[in-house]
């Protein structure tokens, strides 16, 4: 293929299809450094993957690392997770929005540009998957209504925290009615008055058969339900006001059962910053 050919297919792509702003689908990554190795992870994923393999990608419009510090590992329940085993692992967390509608277009590009950097060593691989699903869009439920950023800009908007909530529904029919309650009842009311401005829910998607070996095929396709919390505080400072229960309210729901609620705090994109804070 010449070159110009290759210039005109830019334009081809371009050119069709959906290109709307909202985040129909996302990548949420929670990856645990092995020991030893938290200083050259970080770096090679800063200064590298984030964007050779993430934001440099057609479609992948938005994205924000987040690091969960010791401190805040220790907050994570319930202990026993069918997500994290233990309940502390995965201390790096990373998140992009997807252009809704672009999901297949962009897996076929991720997964080519993925064996492209494992076949040029540019993949690290002293880290483990603890919990890496594409998603697809459900809901987002705001505190403030119209007020305040929207979904769009969660990843751009200066967050000070954000806590992953994974829930699994009693089964794949319990799914639907488990999103109603969570939309239409316990969010808005868990929202009012904490530090929460919006939370995003989205139901995870099976990855590709060619997908890189070394991350697992995602679990819960047909029942799991993943939420984003955005806070304008750091969470150790509402963690036992507005966090600690999530399990128990759903519990009391019949619908579901929470496997993980985990807190983080951004990381200082550039800098080794909570690095030595891991362990």
């Amino acid at each position: 293929m010449s070159d110009d050919t290759r210039s005109d297919l830019y334009a081809e792509l371009a050119s069709t299809g959906p290109y709307g702003v909202r985040p129909g689908h996302a990548l949420i990554t929670m990856v645990e450094p092995h020991p030893g190795h938290e200083y050259a992870y970080n770096r090679w994923y800063e200064d590298d993957h984030y964007y050779a393999g993430a934001m440099a990608m057609p479609w992948m419009y938005a994205g924000r690392r987040w690091v969960a510090t010791r401190d805040l590992q220790l907050l994570r329940y319930p202990e026993k997770s069918a997500v994290a085993q233990p309940v502390s692992a995965g201390c790096y967390l990373s998140t992009y929005w997807i252009t809704a509608g672009r999901y297949d277009d962009h897996m076929r590009w991720t997964v080519a540009i993925n064996r492209r950097l494992n076949r040029d060593a540019r993949v690290y691989r002293d880290r483990t998957h603890v919990f890496t699903a594409f998603q697809d869009h459900e809901r987002t439920v705001y505190r403030d209504g119209a007020a305040g950023p929207r979904d769009v800009h969660a990843l751009d908007h200066p967050y000070a925290g954000l806590v992953l909530q994974v829930i699994d529904a009693e089964s794949q029919d319990a799914r639907p009615e488990l999103l109603r309650w969570l939309t239409g009842r316990h969010l808005p009311e868990r929202l009012a008055g904490s530090p929460a401005a919006l939370v995003t829910v989205f139901r995870p998607t099976p990855l590709p058969g060619d997908r890189m070996t070394y991350v697992k095929q995602v679990e819960g396709v047909g029942t799991r339900l993943t939420l984003l919390w955005f806070l304008q505080a750091d969470p150790r400072d509402c963690w036992e006001r507005h966090f600690t229960g999530l399990d128990e309210a759903v519990a009391a729901s019949g619908l579901g059962r929470v496997e993980l609620i985990a807190p983080f705090v951004p990381t200082v994109p550039g800098t080794d910053t909570h690095v030595n804070e891991l362990r």
